[in-house]
């Protein structure tokens, strides 16, 4: 949601000029990117929590960088956003993992919690990306949610920063995460019947 008010400055000044610049394939960079979520992750269990957020903001300046030079090139391709796809959610595991490591006794049933949510809202975003029209920059249908990359890494942050706080965080994630995944259902729900309610119409006339 934030993401979709602040993208288009940090597009224009940050990405933009450094992605004019680099030689780096757009794969290259999205390999980097998975690489240094892993490392976020990796850092985080072993308690070097200022590394895992340097490594962890630079897996997602790379994340937009990828797809910018994608676009620039005219290189974009189902094979880049299949494995821009994957390097998101392989990040987003290493995280929840680092984070659980922190303190397993603490935090499973928290950890299981953002799993599930997470899980259905990928399913509910691809799903209904497969059957709407794509509009956006991205080669496949991006519906903007409640909660975006963007908002789940502020998350991941601020569990990192307030540790006591990690449950209460974790458990608002999830909520804002489901609810996202019961409008993005919603929305192509709503879409899909003002598209039969319009053929309707026209078979009528």
């Amino acid at each position: 949601m934030l993401e979709s008010y602040l993208r288009p400055v940090y597009q224009l000044y940050i990405v933009n000029p450094i992605a004019k610049k680099t030689s780096c394939s757009p794969m290259q960079l999205t390999y980097l990117a998975c690489l240094s979520g892993i490392f976020a992750g990796l850092a985080l269990s072993f308690h070097f929590y200022k590394l895992s957020i340097l490594f962890l903001l630079f897996s997602g300046f790379l994340d937009t960088l990828d797809g910018t030079v994608a676009r620039m090139e005219n290189a974009a391709s189902a094979v880049g956003t299949v494995a821009d796809i994957i390097s998101d959610r392989i990040v987003e595991l290493a995280m929840l993992f680092g984070l659980f490591a922190i303190d397993p006794s603490y935090r499973t049933t928290a950890i299981l919690v953002m799993i599930g949510s997470s899980y259905l809202c990928v399913t509910s975003f691809l799903v209904v990306g497969i059957f709407t029209s794509n509009h956006a920059q991205k080669s496949f249908e991006y519906s903007i949610g409640l909660i975006e990359r963007f908002e789940a890494f502020l998350f991941f942050i601020a569990m990192v920063i307030w540790p006591q706080h990690f449950n209460f965080l974790a458990y608002v994630f999830s909520a804002f995460v489901l609810i996202a995944t019961y409008r993005h259902v919603k929305n192509f729900s709503a879409s899909m019947s003002e598209v039969a309610i319009g053929k309707q119409s026209i078979a009528s006339i």
